[in-house]
């Protein structure tokens, strides 16, 4: 019966979605028209349109699948491997070696410029929140459901965002609040409703999520500050050896005593099979990002845990649904989905085109502040004054970005005025 409802209320989202799709293309006011041709009455499909949603697909599979494969190698009722730093450990050097192929054997991808300071400053505390959220994350399968754990992660974005106002780089907002009251309202109408609720379970989870939180925000306040932008494979390189070494520390004193004492089954391509899928987990990611937006990532991801839920209730009988965990996982999810709209609404708001007299009046002041900038620079070289490692950095740094705002300017200027004149 759990199960059922949970099914019939995807297909009842997706129902909704189409029928709004559907509507829109009927009356011309759909941005996806414009990625069909229609020659001789038929319609011709785009291919990298079919592309991107095959990358989806691929995603929302790995996504689910690698989850699922967790449970099920950790689980004591199934495979029985209940040591989840050492699964974590297993990821974490197979996803090291192969970047290192990649990066320096085979060079398919080019390292960063990496000091010891950025290294010392951000990759370390960076990984080091990375492997706690992997070790608690996977800890959380051998006490609670997969289709708990995923109502648990609801709260992340409750997580990112107390992490973000608390490290500086969000503010405190009222709307943004409620929604976070609603999520979190949400989880607890779920974990009441939860029959096999477990403290620990839910501890560990809860724990994983902040610490996944707190990643996510160190690598914005981090390495974006140092100029740093690092794809799957780059921040696998240097990310997961450094996770490997943190956990090796827990794996010591607390799954190696235990692996000595136990009748351990230890099949080799089990486990590869699994650290491979959490690979290519990775490089779907970088996969889907390059070809879509944040919004349809964020919809991609709220489709992935309605399957996995709906799913884990099949792989796994002993995981059941009650009507309290759907009426609390909706709650929570509405609080999801209508903060995503806002930071999508703000990053769009940001991102508003201005019109041309705007442009042209901004390119003027840039120019004339840029001319106001220099002249006394060059005044004061020629009176022979003792700022001349100043002056030439800030001329530098007129030389660098006027040509780069200046193209940017007048390709947006062109592009405009074209749209006007079309």
């Amino acid at each position: 019966m759990s199960v059922c409802a949970c099914t019939c209320t995807l297909f009842n989202t997706c129902h909704i979605a189409l029928d709004s799709l559907h509507h829109r293309i009927s009356l011309g006011d759909s941005p996806y028209l414009s990625n069909f041709r229609f020659a001789a009455g038929k319609m011709i499909i785009n291919k990298p349109l079919v592309l991107t949603y095959l990358y989806l697909l691929i995603y929302i599979l790995l996504s689910s699948g690698v989850i699922l494969y967790n449970k099920w190698v950790l689980s004591p009722k199934y495979f029985n491997f209940p040591f989840p730093i050492t699964l974590t450990m297993i990821h974490m050097a197979f996803s090291g070696m192969v970047s290192f192929f990649l990066v320096r054997v085979f060079k398919v991808v080019s390292p960063v410029k990496m000091t010891f300071e950025i290294y010392a400053t951000c990759v370390i505390p960076i990984s080091a929140f990375f492997a706690a959220s992997l070790w608690f994350g996977n800890t959380a399968y051998l006490y609670i459901s997969v289709a708990f754990i995923q109502m648990l992660k609801a709260l992340m974005p409750v997580a990112t965002f107390l992490m973000a106002v608390m490290c500086g780089t969000d503010k405190a907002r009222c709307d943004v609040f409620l929604n976070m009251v609603l999520v979190s309202v949400g989880v607890v109408i779920s974990s009441y409703g939860e029959i096999h609720f477990n403290v620990v379970g839910t501890v560990y989870q809860v724990t994983g999520i902040f610490a996944e939180a707190l990643r996510l925000v160190l690598t914005q306040v981090l390495l974006q500050k140092k100029g740093l932008t690092l794809n799957p494979v780059t921040s696998l390189y240097y990310i997961a050896p450094c996770s490997f070494v943190f956990l090796f520390v827990p794996w010591f004193l607390l799954e190696k005593p235990g692996m000595e004492v136990s009748q351990i089954q230890f099949n080799f391509w089990i486990f590869f099979s699994n650290a491979l899928s959490a690979l290519a987990l990775n490089f779907s990611i970088f996969l889907v990002i390059g070809r879509t937006g944040a919004v349809t990532i964020r919809v991609a991801g709220v489709l992935k845990d309605w399957i996995l839920i709906a799913l884990s209730t099949i792989i796994f009988p002993e995981s059941t649904i009650t009507g309290l965990n759907i009426l609390g996982y909706a709650i929570a999810l509405c609080g999801v989905v209508m903060y995503n709209y806002i930071k999508v609404k703000d990053v769009r708001a940001s991102q508003l085109p201005e019109t041309i007299p705007e442009r042209i009046t901004k390119d003027w002041k840039f120019e004339k502040k840029s001319s106001d900038i220099f002249v006394p620079n060059d005044n004061s070289d020629n009176n022979g004054g003792g700022g001349g490692v100043g002056n030439s950095s800030s001329d530098l740094n007129v030389d660098e970005e006027a040509p780069l705002i200046s193209s940017r300017l007048s390709h947006i200027g062109r592009t405009q005025f074209s749209n006007h004149t079309a």
